[in-house]
């Protein structure tokens, strides 16, 4: 086969091997985040289904365009195997691990945003009591809907390209058949596509919460110039063209834009005390009695409306008894009841006045 003329390039090699190395290395801060935070709050579930459908088509038309140069490996050494075939297993790293964050997002989506909450208004002072129905929330019932929907068109995608590789006439030129030229390129388009509008959802949501979540801004510090290196490797590639690598440089620059707006958002929230979450930092202060007083961080403020605000008061009761007010053993017990109580009373009125 004259397309079994192999030219080994060692650079396209060398830059293939280190970014496979960088991949790796970029997304575990994210996955690590994910987990360690144990949740996924902060991603859109549309930036998710785009990101792997557009890595799905990217992946598969590779393997169309090189699926030439891949029967190669019939008559070639396993090395040499592996070197052909090495672009492909790059995009199929990329598309392994990116698919692993849409899969963390499921396990890991925040258990108190998955169903809808009512609140009960008590009517006093008292904060409103929160119910949780087994209604589910709209953005659990989209993230599962586009999680199924991420599944069908793996299969749907990866069984076209099985069966047009399967039935394309054998040629002895480099030149793909018309048919496989086709859904190559219409891979290569949709999955630029994709990518181009991928990060629009994600730049909205982000956007909206004004908090950085679970998004790791040491992945997109790496992947942001990498995408240059990643373009650089796969033109490079025999038998690639401007359909296997512009995926990669529009997605690039839209993860370059997402990267600036999370660190606007890390410095604000530095500004205002507040974690990645929305949530304020824990906080004590002593006062000039010597009483301390300890804050307890309010719910993120990027919760839906169904959860409201939790707000927990701690009220001190001990003061009667610093007074001297003690009970002895003569005293009786409906006369120390009822002053405890009547205190208690008083306190509450005053408590309530001073609001």
């Amino acid at each position: 086969m004259s397309t079994c003329n192999i030219e080994h390039n060692w650079f396209t090699n060398l830059l293939t091997f280190g970014l496979c190395c960088g991949l790796v290395i970029s997304y575990l801060p994210q996955h690590f985040r994910i987990i360690n935070a144990r949740s996924s709050e902060g991603f859109s579930p549309l930036f998710l289904l785009l990101g792997t459908t557009a890595a799905t088509a990217a992946v598969l038309n590779m393997v169309t365009v090189q699926s030439g140069v891949i029967k190669c490996c019939r008559v070639v050494s396993l090395g040499t195997c592996l070197e052909i075939t090495a672009g492909v297993f790059q995009l199929f790293l990329q598309w392994l691990l990116f698919s692993f964050i849409f899969v963390l997002y499921i396990i890991y989506y925040p258990p108190h945003l998955k169903y809808v909450q009512l609140s009960i208004d008590t009517h006093d002072s008292r904060p409103p009591t929160h119910f949780k129905t087994p209604v589910k929330s709209e953005e659990w019932k989209l993230s599962i809907a586009l999680a199924w929907t991420t599944i069908a068109h793996l299969i749907l995608v990866l069984f076209t390209t099985l069966f047009l590789l399967s039935t394309a006439p054998s040629s002895t030129t480099p030149s793909l058949p018309a048919q496989l030229s086709s859904w190559a390129t219409f891979l290569g388009v949709s999955s630029a596509l994709l990518a181009a509008i991928q990060y629009a959802p994600q730049l909205l949501h982000t956007y909206k919460a004004k908090v950085v979540g679970a998004l790791s801004i040491p992945m997109m510090l790496i992947q942001s110039p990498g995408a240059v290196l990643m373009v650089l490797s796969i033109a490079l590639r025999p038998g690639t063209n401007w359909t296997s690598w512009i995926t990669f440089a529009v997605a690039g620059i839209m993860q370059g834009t997402l990267l600036t707006m999370c660190i606007f958002w890390k410095i604000r929230q530095r500004r205002l005390g507040i974690d990645d979450f929305g949530n304020p930092l824990f906080g004590s202060g002593v006062t000039s009695d010597g009483e301390v007083i300890t804050t307890a961080a309010p719910p993120s403020n990027v919760e839906t409306d169904a959860q409201g605000e939790v707000t927990v008061t701690v009220i001190e009761d001990a003061e009667y008894h610093a007074h001297g007010n003690l009970v002895g053993e003569e005293t009786p017990l409906l006369h120390g009841l009822g002053g405890n109580l009547k205190g208690r009373s008083s306190r509450r009125w005053l408590g309530w006045l001073r609001r």
